[in-house]
């Protein structure tokens, strides 16, 4: 990588979430009494719960569960199960951060999780020190596929675009990234469901190979 700012998504590239996002996921649509089949879940990886479950109850014709709540519901079970538990994390991404740190590198967080989920990782893994700008999906009006994070996130660096490298796992986050016109890694990760990767610059089946 030789762009002098990088961009790490964070769900399935620092930690290899997805097993536990799609078991939560499941058990609140089965609390609130929504249909929703488990392949559906790999369409919204790399999306925000509130575009999810605003699209499930658009979907369904539910007008009696209020979307704040559910969202709100679903964060607060994933972000217990996440302190409860030990976090899964995705082999060689967090050394890889260190050192484009100590290399001087501007490095910074885009992720469509909740912004105290984000908080929790990064405190969990004493991660804040690295990264000049981070920044949650769910603080913005759109998140990803929308490139907002993204350009947000390049003004935050200050850098252009065109002088970053996004790190992502999700056709969502790769749309995003190339549309703010960044250069994108993607990571095969095999825990985020079947993702079209194609649009790309490089593709890698390990974070050790960065």
């Amino acid at each position: 990588m030789k762009s002098p700012a990088v961009i790490f998504d964070m769900d399935g590239v620092i930690i290899d979430s997805e097993p536990l996002h799609a078991r939560v996921k499941l058990a609140v649509f089965r609390h609130f009494d929504l249909p929703f089949q488990e392949e559906e879940l790999a369409s919204y990886v790399g999306r925000t719960s509130k575009e999810m479950f605003g699209e499930v109850l658009a979907r369904e014709g539910r007008r009696d569960i209020p979307l704040e709540e559910i969202v709100r519901y679903k964060h607060e079970a994933y972000l217990s199960e996440l302190r409860a538990g030990d976090v899964p994390v995705v082999e060689g991404t967090i050394p890889l951060i260190r050192r484009l740190h100590r290399e001087g590198r501007k490095l910074a967080l885009a992720t469509s999780s909740w912004e105290k989920v984000m908080e929790a990782v990064l405190d969990r893994f004493d991660l804040r020190p690295c990264f000049t700008s981070v920044l949650s999906g769910s603080t913005l009006p759109k998140s990803k596929p929308d490139p907002a994070i993204y350009t947000l996130s390049a003004e935050r660096l200050g850098v252009k675009p065109a002088d970053c490298t996004v790190i992502e796992d999700s056709t969502s986050g790769i749309l995003a990234a190339k549309r703010a016109g960044m250069h994108v890694i993607a990571y095969r990760n095999p825990n985020s469901g079947h993702q079209d990767l194609t649009l790309a610059d490089r593709v890698v089946d390990s974070m050790t190979e960065l």
